[in-house]
């Protein structure tokens, strides 16, 4: 029997599965339909989307098919930045809970902090005020741009969504989400597959103890720093392994042998180079 996966309060008092589904990189409408079908069939509750994922449609058709009653899940999708303005921002809302076929999403999130976010963000907090938004935050907000977020708002984000994995920990970050009372949810949780993750000879190690994977580890770990994980995959049987990180609980000594393999950068994305700034804003998922 799968052990129960455990929330954590969201500072508006909504509770947010700490595991959930990914569906980045799954632009295919029948292979992700299928994919979130058995996310839920395996026990996943949060589901994790965004509207530049171009899949919105199929994670709706999965939403309206599997059976499980709509407030026992938990819904996000993201907002992109070439909707990150105000009256971008409540057409972009409207058009994802068209595409997703609901009346209210669970979590709203900014995708990137590119644009004009405080007038997207302040559309988000009149949805949220009308309920049809049960939460709001962000995703890729650094520690600067987070604190002159919640400096400026009137809601402070619920969440902030950014890169959390063994080789970039980020506990400076952790830190500051903590003191504004943001969550923290990791996208990448495995970096992506860098650093031989699945076959890392420290989390191996650690996991030989505990019968358990180097990816179970990763995982575990983030959860026991407080972290959401949302990792995805296509395949049933690894859907149910990286839901298995419930029943063990890695020791201090493990904590502290994994912070050492922190690198303290990204080697995935660099929001401080200009060029990639400029790619973002000239991918546009519509007209």
């Amino acid at each position: 029997m799968m052990s129960k996966i455990e929330t954590v309060k969201l500072n508006n008092g909504v509770e947010m599965p700490l595991e959930g589904f990914g569906v980045f990189q799954v632009p295919d409408p029948v292979q992700c339909e299928q994919a979130v079908l058995d996310a839920i069939a395996s026990g996943y509750r949060l589901i994790d989307t965004a509207a530049a994922y171009m899949n919105e449609e199929a994670v709706g058709k999965a939403i309206a098919k599997c059976g499980v009653p709509r407030e026992e899940l938990f819904i996000t999708t993201k907002l992109w930045v070439q909707d990150a303005s105000y009256e971008g921002a409540k057409a972009a809302m409207e058009t994802s809970l068209k595409k997703l076929g609901l009346s209210y999403i669970d979590l709203y999130l900014i995708h990137q902090p590119m644009g004009d976010y405080i007038g997207a963000y302040r559309a988000m907090e009149e949805a949220y005020k009308e309920g049809k938004l049960k939460a709001i935050g962000v995703c890729n907000f650094y520690p600067n741009r987070l604190a002159d977020l919640c400096e400026t708002v009137d809601v402070i984000p619920a969440v902030n969504q950014v890169e959390l994995h063994p080789f970039f920990q980020q506990e400076n970050a952790l830190a500051l989400m903590k003191e504004y009372g943001v969550a923290p949810e990791a996208w990448g949780p495995f970096a992506e597959g860098k650093h031989g993750i699945f076959t890392h000879p420290v989390l191996t190690a650690i996991g030989q103890k505990y019968g358990k994977t180097a990816a179970q580890v990763a995982l575990r770990w983030n959860i026991q720093r407080g972290v959401v994980v949302i990792p995805k995959s296509v395949h049933k049987d690894r859907m149910e392994q990286n839901l298995a990180v419930w029943d063990f609980a890695l020791s201090n000594e493990d904590m502290a042998e994994i912070a050492k393999l922190d690198i303290g950068r990204s080697e995935i994305v660099d929001h401080s180079n200009p060029s990639f700034v400029r790619m973002l804003h000239s991918m546009k998922i519509h007209d």
